[in-house]
Parts: structure tokens; sequence; C-alpha cells
């Protein structure tokens, strides 16, 4: 990978991550349960991706450890977003 990319990969990172965290934020208590629900689809995404960087097609040992360490902190997140909008949701259940 040239130097050059490299340096756009970084700034794509650094923006994201500046726009994400003034997103979230600004997000009231209210609407959090509902952007989970949007941020463990986004993660199941990021499974399918890890899973792909696992696979044996020609990439390099670091992609698959970045693959394996990527889908199993994505697997966490998705376990623990669902496991969040369920005790959430099931506050609003009567009784």
């Amino acid at each position: 990978m040239s130097s050059e990319a490299l340096i756009i990969l970084i700034y794509i990172l650094v923006l994201a991550s500046f726009l994400g965290f003034e997103l979230i934020a600004k997000v009231p208590p209210t609407l959090h349960t509902p952007l989970m629900s949007g941020s463990n689809a986004i993660s199941g995404i990021t499974i399918v991706g890890a899973l792909l960087a696992c696979n044996e097609m020609g990439y390099t040992t670091i992609s698959k450890w970045l693959g394996m360490v990527a889908l199993v902190l994505a697997t966490i997140n998705v376990v623990g977003g669902y496991t969040v909008t369920d005790r959430m949701l099931k506050m609003f259940k009567k009784k």
C-alpha cells in the first residue's frame, strides 16, 4: 500500500471518528434505543466484512488477525446492543 493511500485512509478514519462523536453527543436520551438498533445493524455488516477478511483468499496474515479481532469486537457489540435494547424495551412493557 502506498503512503498516499495510507494517509487518505487515516484521514477518513479521523474524520469519521470526529463526525461520529459529534453525532452521538447531540442525541437526546429518548432516541438512544432506536439508534442503538441501527448501530447493531451496522455492526452486523462489520461482522460480514470481518468474515471476509478472515477468509483465506490471498489475504495477508495481518488482515486475517485484524479480521478476527473485528469479528470478535463486532459480535460483542451486537450482543451487548441487543441486550441493552431488550432491557430498555422491557421497561416500557405493562406488567
